[in-house]
């Protein structure tokens, strides 16, 4: 947002951030089932999982309140090419049925992640948050595994890589603006 800010895009671009604190007494734990934003309600099965149900609210909040994510072909390819032109690339992960029925609850609307077997954590993440944004379009970058450099390099000193900033602002300057 400060960088398009800075440049003066012409876009009209909409910032939401979910901020959260999950300590103290009235702290999540496993088993409860708390009530989203949207209405509906969500099995706590693991409380290191609490990013995603913050992002739930935000997601919902903001697609009420004219916000822009994707979850369709074209602004996937999007903000694929903008990444590739920025050297922030983005690889396409698989979302859909199969991995939906994953967080289906017994006690609730959803779970907050999977517990039928082991992996597709990120997927099933993604699935968790396209509940919450009904049929508007939509991107979820799942950056947790670029958000940190050791080493460094010629473009990002090392340490935290600001991943997606360079990209998002390519995409909405090629996309976006008039």
């Amino acid at each position: 947002m400060r960088t398009l800010a800075a440049r003066k895009a012409k876009v009209n671009a909409v910032g939401v951030v979910g901020l959260v604190e999950n300590v103290g007494g009235n702290a999540q734990r496993p088993g409860d089932i708390v009530t989203s934003m949207s209405g509906q309600t969500i099995e706590v099965l693991n409380t290191d999982a609490e990013g995603r149900l913050v992002l739930a609210d935000a997601l919902w909040y903001t697609q009420k309140y004219a916000g822009l994510f994707s979850n369709n072909d074209s602004l996937a390819e999007q903000l694929t090419k903008a990444g590739e032109e920025v050297n922030e690339k983005l690889w396409r992960m698989p979302m859909g049925d199969a991995y939906d029925k994953m967080i289906d609850s017994p006690a609730a609307d959803v779970q907050n992640i999977s517990t039928k077997g082991r992996g597709a954590d990120s997927i099933t993440a993604a699935q968790f948050l396209q509940r919450f944004v009904n049929e508007v379009p939509w991107a979820h970058l799942d950056i947790a595994g670029v958000a940190w450099d050791d080493d460094g390099s010629a473009v990002c000193a090392k340490g935290a890589t600001g991943f997606g900033v360079m990209l998002l602002n390519r995409f909405v300057s090629k996309y976006h603006e008039k």
